[in-house]
């Protein structure tokens, strides 16, 4: 499960639909030397992302 705690390298190490699903949110963390030190709520904030909808729909993609 993914949290807000979660650090965006470890989020994006869970599987490969991640890093598109984040795109699709207007985050780029692929090239990103933010994600070791970033965590996915700091990303979400800093990038005016809805934390909730985000962690879900990142959830639902580590579920299938």
């Amino acid at each position: 499960m993914i949290t807000k705690q979660m650090y965006m390298n470890e989020i994006l190490a869970m599987d490969d639909r991640i890093a598109d699903i984040l795109t699709d949110f207007g985050l780029d963390c692929r090239s990103c030397s933010g994600a070791q030190s970033e965590t996915l709520e700091e990303a979400a904030k800093g990038h005016g992302v809805i934390l909730e909808d985000l962690i879900n729909a990142l959830n639902e993609a580590v579920k299938a």
